[in-house]
């Protein structure tokens, strides 16, 4: 539940930031987001990567913590 709820606000961030950086390059002073489907791509791409990076540290930290426990 954790990992939803930070990859779902993240998906957010990542949005400002990937936009930041747009405008950065581009020279541009303000991005307008006109087509909500767009928006919601965009963001659903970016859940899924937080999503998945989160997952795979959440599996080695899990592998991790197995590996102690048989050695001792």
């Amino acid at each position: 539940m954790l990992r939803f709820a930070t990859a779902f606000i993240m998906g957010f961030v990542l949005i400002v930031v990937e936009a930041m950086i747009v405008m950065y390059i581009k020279g541009y002073s303000e991005i307008y987001l006109e087509n909500i489907q767009l928006l919601v791509g965009v963001w659903a791409m970016n859940f899924f990567l937080v999503f998945t990076i989160l997952t795979d540290i959440k599996r080695r930290i899990e592998e991790r913590e197995d590996s102690e426990t048989q050695m001792s």
